[in-house]
């Protein structure tokens, strides 16, 4: 495999709190908040989802992957928009992407969705397989080189041409930066820590294409959204 070379504003993000092992800690962590989580995504993320999926221009029989499904309130949203394509969804932690296979069926039987357990660095796709990936707040759980080869696999699963959308934790509102740094350092293999700000150099290391980039912010809770074409 080749070396990724992490760009200098990445690599100055300090790397406390045992980031190097959070792969492995966030899927525990995440398994056993499946059930609740949802609550959190409602109140503070459905909005950005909605901008996300406006800007990647998701359109009905596309292929189209989430990384790191979570609550599954985006995955649900992306069966709606393209109920005649093909959907797939994949999560660290088993217990999420079982939650949200079994809520995306019970609610939209008729529709192409496969969710699954996957590790987000290496994922079990061909090369091209996807018109768009959407991905929602995992790259604050990452450390810099899983950053770097979680965006290396986004691309590789793309077809030329293709779309990829991330959602981000906004670092626009200094009291919120200053709250969310204190609270992430009591939980960071839940709530990880802000990296927003460095997110379109390791985009532009990659030959992606900016977009589109949008700041949303629900209920206090800012987000961005960064929408990069391969």
């Amino acid at each position: 495999m080749a070396t990724l070379n992490v760009p200098p504003s990445l690599a100055a993000i300090p790397q406390k709190n045992g980031f190097r092992f959070l792969p492995r800690n966030t899927r525990r962590v995440y398994d056993v908040l499946a059930e609740v989580y949802p609550i959190s995504t409602m109140l503070f993320h459905s909005n950005a989802h909605k901008v996300a999926v406006s800007l990647a221009g998701v359109t009905d029989g596309m292929n189209v992957l989430e990384v790191a499904t979570g609550s599954g309130e985006m995955f649900r949203r992306l069966l709606r928009r393209n109920p005649n394509g093909l959907t797939c969804g994949i999560d660290i932690s088993p217990n999420m992407a079982a939650r949200t296979q079994r809520v995306a069926r019970n609610r939209l039987p008729d529709v192409a969705a496969h969710c699954q357990a996957v590790d987000a660095r290496n994922m079990p796709f061909r090369d091209g397989a996807f018109d768009a990936v959407v991905c929602c707040y995992l790259l604050e759980l990452l450390g810099e080189a899983d950053i770097m080869q979680t965006i290396s696999e986004m691309r590789r699963v793309l077809r030329p041409n293709g779309k990829l959308a991330l959602v981000l934790i906004g670092q626009q509102d200094p009291a919120f930066n200053i709250w969310y740094k204190f609270i992430g350092g009591l939980a960071p293999a839940f709530l990880g820590r802000q990296v927003e700000t460095c997110i379109p150099e390791v985009i532009y290391s990659h030959d992606f294409r900016l977009e589109h980039d949008r700041q949303v912010r629900q209920m206090y809770y800012p987000s961005r959204v960064v929408v990069a074409r391969k």
